[in-house]
């Protein structure tokens, strides 16, 4: 089956997912999940929405879904069962989930297609902003007032921006609970929302990001930024991730949670970004 199939489901998904999210945002009925997350009924509905578009590949056992909404992911890790199945999503339902209960523009819809356990198809949809990326599997796109007559689309090309007084650096918000950052003129910040720490520096908004995530968080984005030359380097380490491996995953409290901060940037720019983050 070719890839132009794959995609064209995931922009089915994004587009409807899109309609939900806006559509729900003013009584998005926001609660808690054990962990204290936020969880929204736009989460519950686009969730339910994925399985619904995925169907007929979820019925074969080529096929798996790795959804944060759905608590039996977690059966999911295990080396032997992910090396036999050819195509694993995963879905984030609302990426930014405290933002869009707030009523906020930065959030996301991720959908991504790992094929034999690399990163392959992704596609991150921003409905407030109408902005779009994704990847076919060999390029890179960018696109502005996403699904509409003025669409406009920019291939993604690689970036390796020099760092400079201007430059700004992404954070998730559990960075200052074992980090400190070391340079007054290369600023950081914090948007609580993976999917803009990652998309955004594709196109040259920021430098790059530093996280700790879910697979789900950065299924949809990881091909956008390969095509764009960045690349997850293990803070502890430099080793770059190139496949799913469960063992890199807590299954406790929190599934398919990294178990290490990476560190995303062009190869170039990684160890002066890396010397400007001192741990605690």
């Amino acid at each position: 089956m070719s890839s132009q199939i794959y995609l064209d489901r995931m922009f089915a998904f994004a587009t409807q997912a899109g309609r939900i999210a806006l559509e729900l945002m003013a009584n998005s009925e926001p609660g808690l999940k054990k962990d204290n997350s936020i969880i929204t009924l736009a989460d519950k509905t686009i969730s339910k929405l994925a399985r619904e578009t995925l169907s007929d590949f979820l019925q074969t056992p080529q096929h798996i879904l790795i959804d944060e909404e759905d608590p039996k992911s977690i059966e999911y890790m295990d080396q032997d069962r992910l090396e036999k199945t050819p195509f694993i999503w995963a879905v984030d339902p609302i990426d930014g989930t405290r933002l869009y209960a707030n009523h906020m523009p930065l959030f996301g819809i991720s959908i991504g297609l790992i094929k034999d356990l690399k990163p392959w198809l992704g596609v991150v949809y921003f409905p407030m902003l109408n902005e779009l990326f994704y990847s076919d599997g060999q390029e890179a796109y960018f696109v502005q007032h996403a699904f509409s007559p003025q669409e406009k689309k920019t291939r993604i090309v690689p970036i390796d921006e020099v760092i400079s007084h201007r430059s700004i650096f992404f954070c998730n918000d559990t960075f200052f609970n074992r980090f400190y950052w070391k340079d007054k003129d290369f600023h950081i910040m914090i948007n609580a929302c993976a999917v803009v720490n990652l998309c955004w520096p594709s196109i040259a908004r920021g430098m790059g990001s530093f996280l700790r995530c879910h697979l789900w968080d950065f299924a949809g984005s990881w091909p956008i930024m390969k095509r764009a030359g960045f690349d997850f380097r293990r803070v502890s380490d430099g080793k770059v991730l190139e496949k799913v491996e469960a063992g890199l995953f807590d299954r406790e409290p929190l599934s398919w949670h990294l178990k290490e901060y990476y560190l995303i940037s062009s190869r170039n720019n990684f160890p002066q970004i890396l010397s400007k983050i001192g741990q605690r």
